[in-house]
């Protein structure tokens, strides 16, 4: 059994900042499972074109979904490729989560009817608005600085990706605007075209900024790599 133990360290290497096991069947599964079950219980049916998937803030909770089921498949499999895929995946769910989270909260304390319909289907319980806008960048920022290495991803591409998430999404909404006739977020029905460049920008600008904030969070909770410190 030892002899087992010690081949499965071998072939999971953990980075030397990662603070705790994973992947693993403990505390990173437990982790993951707790996730998970917040999650899955968020998402709503819609009829319209686009289903849900409209949402912005359901776009993130899938992709947060994802990386979660990748997370706990590696801490079940104790599957390195499943974990670096999970890894990799967090570049880009963590930042669009934190995104979320900071447009939805700051919007709503200036004039929530620019996010949420007045239509009183779309008014939240608290505990359902904090599952929705709240607790998947927490598990995610749980999974950054316990769970994972360090990202190795610099300013310059997070702006890349964030822009091309951003417009990519301006694109999705006004498709499925043309079809539905409505927007899925009040605010964006009282924008131009120039605003909307704006906020968008804006957005994207937000994004790398979050993952650039992300990896200074990371060095100092865990420490900065140096050179040598990995070997292989």
């Amino acid at each position: 059994m030892a002899q087992s133990d010690q081949v499965l360290d071998k072939l999971i290497q953990r980075h030397p900042l990662q603070r705790l096991k994973s992947p693993s069947r403990g505390f990173s599964a437990l982790v993951h499972v707790a996730g998970l079950a917040s999650f899955t219980n968020q998402f709503l049916l819609n009829t319209s074109y686009g289903w849900h998937f409209q949402y912005l803030t359901i776009l993130g909770l899938t992709l947060t979904t994802l990386t979660f089921i990748l997370g706990l498949s590696s801490d079940l499999l104790l599957s390195s490729p499943l974990f670096r895929a999970k890894t990799i995946l967090t570049v880009i769910s963590a930042p669009l989560s934190t995104l979320i989270s900071l447009l939805y909260w700051s919007l709503s304390l200036l004039d929530r009817s620019l996010v949420v319909p007045p239509d009183p289907a779309f008014q939240l319980p608290l505990p359902t608005d904090l599952g929705f806008h709240l607790f998947p960048t927490l598990f995610l920022l749980i999974d950054i600085l316990l769970l994972s290495p360090p990202w190795t991803i610099s300013a310059l591409p997070s702006l890349g990706l964030a822009g091309v998430i951003a417009f990519g999404y301006w694109w999705w909404i006004e498709l499925c605007y043309s079809r539905n006739g409505f927007y899925p977020y009040p605010l964006f029905g009282m924008l131009d075209t120039t605003q909307r460049v704006g906020l968008f920008s804006l957005s994207a600008v937000l994004m790398s900024a979050s993952t650039m904030l992300l990896r200074w969070g990371y060095g100092r909770v865990n420490g900065r790599e140096r050179p040598g410190m990995v070997k292989g």
